[in-house]
């Protein structure tokens, strides 16, 4: 379908703003951490920053007892992006699934290049598990989320769980990242014009990468060898996306691998657009579609309908 009017209008606005021709990071980082677009999210009955090892957490409860857990990972491109940036998605799903949200502050890149990331990802999606009490959840109704790179780090913590034994119950994957090769038809028909370019997004890995192989299953999830054995997976895509046709590629891979897996694409629009409702009427429609995707797999996991 046509592009959206409402991101048609967002990338309008997007587009009178005078870009660098190479991208700040620090002012991308502060540009990320206030946007207004993101709204506030509800309450909750308790907030709390802690850490996990060296990695800074933030824990959203929205009522007492023990409950579901997902751990959360925030999107930009592995390199922008925080516990203050993600705190309206956070707020959100623990409010709408019924489950402790524990958000992680990874390292970024360039200053942290791959892998810490990924060692940050799995070492607090390991440790929710393996010291529930702490957390005051469920050790069996654990599972993982993230946006954009945020998914990237989500099933490729879900995937070292599964290598090492750790059984998570669902993986929410929203505009996720999961190949590296920035050749995908829809990466060639999108890279300009329709909110992340291909050219940012190449700037994004440039960070990102380091030395590192860019086939390596950890950084193009896409790519691993074996599936098999993934949590059940929720995966939603935008149409006008650069990110859509791997994501939906993965979707794929993972049916092909005997994995459950619903796949949704929101026709007209952009990437990432879940996050930011104060914008896009969609992104609350994806993000209550995805929480209760959620639910279900809670409930499934405690025999409730």
């Amino acid at each position: 379908m046509p592009l959206h009017p409402q991101a048609a209008a967002f990338l309008k606005v997007m587009d009178t703003a005078a870009a660098p021709a190479e991208p700040d990071i620090t002012a991308m980082r502060a540009a990320t951490r206030t946007n207004p677009h993101r709204g506030t999210g509800p309450a909750m009955a308790q907030v709390e920053d802690a850490t996990t090892g060296d990695v800074p957490i933030r824990t959203y409860r929205p009522a007492d007892g023990v409950l579901p857990a997902l751990v959360y990972f925030h999107g930009g491109g592995w390199s922008i992006g925080d516990l203050n940036s993600a705190d309206p998605m956070c707020r959100r799903l623990a409010a709408e699934a019924g489950c402790v949200v524990i958000s992680v502050d990874y390292r970024l890149a360039p200053e942290h290049p791959f892998p810490a990331a990924v060692e940050d990802a799995y070492a607090v999606t390991a440790d929710v598990v393996r010291n529930a009490g702490r957390y005051g959840v469920r050790p069996d109704a654990v599972a993982v989320a993230g946006d954009s790179s945020g998914g990237n780090l989500a099933t490729v913590a879900a995937r070292l769980a599964r290598d090492d034994g750790i059984a998570l119950i669902h993986q929410l994957l929203m505009c996720p990242n999961t190949d590296s090769g920035l050749d995908s038809p829809s990466f060639t028909e999108y890279g300009e014009g329709h909110g992340l370019s291909a050219a940012t997004m190449a700037w994004f890995f440039g960070h990102y990468l380091g030395y590192a192989d860019r086939s390596d299953p950890r950084i193009a999830p896409l790519r691993a060898g074996d599936l098999s054995g993934m949590p059940p997976t929720t995966i939603l895509t935008a149409e006008y996306d650069i990110l859509r046709d791997e994501g939906e590629a993965y979707a794929g891979a993972l049916t092909d691998a005997g994995v459950p897996v619903e796949l949704r694409r929101f026709e007209g629009m952009i990437h990432n657009f879940v996050t930011l409702p104060e914008v896009f009427d969609d992104a609350t429609a994806a993000r209550e579609w995805a929480a209760s995707r959620l639910r279900r797999a809670f409930a499934e996991r405690t025999g409730e309908r």
